[in-house]
């Protein structure tokens, strides 16, 4: 299986990426990874990052596909704080995708 290894970092102006509209074209590269059946790493090292970044980029994910997506997704050098937005990001996404299934 080849492997699609994003770095957050060569995306962000400094070493925040906040804005939204700054996952999307991130969340397409994943998209079109994970289509052609590659494994995606992203390396989020150095690198802060918002809710709303989170979320558009693997929120958005979790809501079309089911939770289940994210074990095709390895998350490296995440922060203390990263995790906690991922894991709220996702919990919440996962919700709401049971939600919508029921």
């Amino acid at each position: 299986m080849n492997t699609q290894l994003i770095a957050l970092q060569k995306h962000a102006l400094g070493s925040m990426i906040g804005m939204r509209s700054s996952a999307l074209p991130i969340r397409l590269q994943i998209e079109h990874a994970l289509g052609t059946g590659e494994e995606v790493v992203i390396n989020f090292t150095g690198i802060a990052v918002t809710q709303s970044f989170v979320d558009e980029l693997l929120g958005a994910l979790v809501l079309r596909d089911g939770p289940e997506i994210m074990q095709r997704i390895v998350l490296k050098g995440c922060s203390e704080e990263t995790r906690g937005i991922i894991r709220f990001v996702v919990s919440d996404r996962a919700e709401q995708f049971m939600q919508a299934r029921h």
